[in-house]
């Protein structure tokens, strides 16, 4: 029933609607017969644009662009990848530029070779003007097309066919690479190039591998440098052949700068180290040892004649190569080894000890340190690794003569006496600070120490020494190399010698006070500190009667203001001067105690023997016989038999006769001979004390580490000593055994290696 109503009602619409012309549609049914026309395009216009924009690159192509209209171009191509017609436009470009660049290799491979690179710099240049209008027109698809596609950009595809159309194109590829090289090697053998245009070409090699440098490389760097190196290495030869070892330096040098400028006009500037380490290979690595020792003008003669500008022209280039530097070095330190130790060791039987030690040893080694200092600050830059070696070198020879640190103090004494006298301030620091630096090489410094408290000790006794500023600078500089231990013994000198000042001011007036009780003798007394100086044991003087009474005076006077000390009077240290009235004239003799011991004598006699001598004078005899050969030298006294030796029965007589020029006569006296033993004394006493300072330090490292390893205290005794001297092990197992025995140090009973320190 419902049904057939519904049915009814719209049976009803639709009657009404055949009646009435215009129908009004109820407002809740949507429209649903209006549809949109689309705009068909033409099937063709893809194509159409296409051949427009295929003709205006091959007018572009053919430099015939001026009446193009790039908007027009442009909107059209947009139009392309707006519907959808990228693939069209941008394959189409690429056979539109492939067939150009195929027929542009065509041309350059036939043009001939004097032409050849001017062409292809032509062809490279009309392509990427051309190609860069092509990239204006086309960039709409440059920003969605090639984005969208991951596709090289208009401009790399023109980069990317031109590489494989023309650059690697068989017929030009060859080409192009020999006659670039062929350039080179004429401007390298001095013929004028064009480089502007190389460089176009190289840049043009650069430009097409896109972002990167493997066409350049594959295409010409990897043989630039391949024929580099042949080229120098048949030159190289041609030039060590026919040249000094300075003319081939300066050649290189040129070379060097030649490539530089390769690099700054034509080249690309990632070929630098390249080409750089072929030239320093082929014309330096390779020939390193040949010019080191080639033979009139290698290193060793460029360093005899003082060649700084030579040598600073090879150490700058060897310090470019490996093992270039250390070469230099090995044969630079062995000749200083060997110029070093002719000096060092002149056979002692031609020349005396003191004319070795102030005339040839240290005036030449502190000529010959000046010189290597000089040269490594001009020549080698002040190279940390020249420095080493010199400074090792040195080392090595001054310590090949055992006397070297007694040499070094005897030259001091000879400036202290005689060779500053004059000196400003500033020469006298100059010295001293170039004897240190001499000293500095001297390991066995506690020689050095005993001779030179040996000598200073003279001088202050003698009053010898030119300057007490002089004396205190060396000693200060002495403090700063070796510490305060090694110059408190010598500055204690010094204090005696101003305390010994002040008593003989106040023993002067004592004798005013008294009168002068010491019979016309004019006593000058220098009172010193047993410990401080380098006192020998006193020997036996028997001392004439007057000066015996001048030293009791003294004596009184002293120890009444100074109780508990005793006086030791050191007769071999002493100097006396006589006046003595000769027939002609009167002199007055400067001689030592002994000397004068022996000529007061001869006051009431003129003849003695040598037994008497002996005898009457209490002096030993190797001291007797020294002091009167130089009596009998200056022929104050005259020896019977007049020979050069003393025995036992000679006698001596008086020269009532002697003349001399001057009336002040100073008799100097006879130094020990080398075959003496003064010498061998000396070294024994340095052994004595190197015993005591091993064993200082063996108990200073025992009491701190309290248990210890053999080696390691062998290790840590010599890192103790090494700046006084270097022990030898065997003495330091010695001094360790020496210690166990008096209950220092007990061997461990588990090791027998080990060593405990007993408190």
């Amino acid at each position: 029933s419902s049904t057939s109503s519904t049915c009814s009602s719209t049976s009803s619409v639709s009657t009404s609607s055949e009646r009435s012309s215009l129908t009004i549609m109820p407002k809740q049914k949507p429209i649903a017969n209006l549809k949109l026309r689309h705009v068909q395009m033409d099937p063709n216009y893809a194509k159409k644009t296409w051949e427009l924009l295929r003709n205006a690159i091959h007018e572009i192509h053919k430099q015939n662009a001026s009446g193009l209209s790039f908007e027009e171009l442009y909107r059209n191509a947009y139009n392309m990848v707006l519907h959808k017609c990228g693939d069209l436009l941008y394959a189409g470009l690429r056979e539109e530029v492939d067939a150009h660049l195929c027929s542009v290799a065509a041309e350059v491979a036939e043009t001939r070779d004097e032409d050849f690179l001017q062409r292809v710099q032509q062809a490279w240049a009309y392509h990427k003007t051309s190609m860069l209008m092509i990239r204006d027109i086309l960039m709409y698809m440059d920003r969605v097309y090639v984005t969208q596609n991951n596709v090289p950009s208009v401009y790399d595809l023109g980069l990317e066919l031109f590489r494989r159309n023309v650059a690697e194109n068989p017929q030009i590829r060859q080409r192009q690479r020999l006659i670039l090289l062929e350039l080179i090697r004429s401007e390298r053998q001095g013929e004028v190039i064009d480089r502007s245009l190389l460089s176009s070409i190289t840049h043009m090699l650069v430009d097409l591998g896109i972002n990167s440098r493997a066409v350049y490389e594959a295409e010409f760097e990897v043989h630039f440098l391949e024929t580099s190196a042949a080229f120098y290495t048949v030159e190289s030869q041609r030039f060590i052949n026919s040249n000094s070892c300075p003319d081939y330096m300066r050649k290189v040098e040129a070379r060097l700068r030649e490539e530089e400028e390769r690099i700054e006009h034509y080249l690309n500037p990632f070929t630098e180290p390249k080409i750089r380490e072929v030239v320093e290979r082929e014309l330096i690595a390779a020939h390193m040892r040949t010019l080191v020792e080639m033979e009139g003008s290698g290193l060793v003669p460029m360093l005899k004649e003082d060649k700084i500008e030579d040598l600073q022209r090879m150490y700058n280039l060897f310090s470019r190569v490996a093992g270039g530097r250390d070469l230099m070095c090995e044969v630079l330190c062995a000749h200083v080894r060997d110029v070093g130790t002719q000096i060092v060791q002149v056979p002692e039987e031609a020349i005396t000890m003191q004319r070795q030690a102030t005339g040839v040893f240290m005036p030449e080694l502190i000529q010959m340190r000046d010189k290597y200092m000089r040269l490594l600050e001009q020549a080698f830059a002040n190279d940390k690794i020249f420095t080493k070696s010199l400074n090792q070198a040195f080392e090595h020879f001054i310590n090949l003569n055992p006397r070297s640190p007694e040499y070094i103090s005897l030259f001091i004494d000879e400036k202290m006496c005689r060779g500053l006298s004059g000196a400003s301030d500033e020469e006298v620091d100059q010295i001293v600070e170039k004897v240190m630096d001499i000293f500095r090489y001297v390991q066995e410094k506690d020689i050095f120490e005993k001779y030179y408290k040996q000598h200073l000790a003279r001088r202050l006794l003698l009053g010898k020494s030119v300057s007490d500023d002089a004396e205190l600078n060396v000693i200060q500089r002495l403090k700063m190399e070796c510490g305060f231990q090694f110059t408190t013994k010598v500055e204690g000198m010094f204090k005696d010698i101003s305390k010994s000042a002040l008593t003989m001011e106040a023993f002067r007036g004592y004798l005013r006070r008294n009168r002068s009780p010491l019979g016309g003798i004019e006593l000058n007394v220098q009172v010193l500190t047993t410990g401080f100086w380098p006192t020998q044991v006193a020997t036996e003087c028997l001392l004439p009667d007057d000066v015996q009474q001048c030293c009791k005076v003294f004596e009184q006077f002293y120890l009444s203001s100074h109780n508990g000390r005793r006086l030791t009077w050191q007769t071999n240290m002493g100097t006396a001067d006589l006046k003595v009235a000769f027939e002609k004239k009167r002199h007055e003799l400067s001689v030592s105690t002994y000397q004068m011991v022996i000529l007061m004598l001869y006051r009431d006699h003129d003849y003695r023997t040598f037994q008497e001598l002996k005898e009457l004078t209490g002096v030993s005899p190797l001291d007797l016989k020294r002091n009167l050969l130089m009596l009998a030298k200056y022929k104050i006294l005259v020896k019977i038999p007049r020979t050069r030796r003393v025995d036992d029965t000679d006698k001596f007589h008086f020269n009532t006769r002697f003349r001399h020029k001057l009336y002040r006569v100073k008799v100097m006296t006879m130094l020990p001979s080398k075959n003496e033993t003064a010498h061998s004394q000396t070294l024994k006493k340095i052994d004595e004390d190197r015993k005591h300072h091993i064993e200082a330090a063996i108990v200073r490292t025992m009491k701190a580490r309290k248990t210890l390893q053999h080696n390691l205290l062998l290790i840590e005794v010599t890192n103790q000593l090494k700046s006084r001297f270097t022990p030898h092990p065997a003495v330091v197992k010695k001094r360790i055994e020496s210690l166990i025995e008096r209950d220092y140090l007990e061997r461990s009973k588990t090791d027998l290696k080990t060593y405990n320190y007993l408190a």
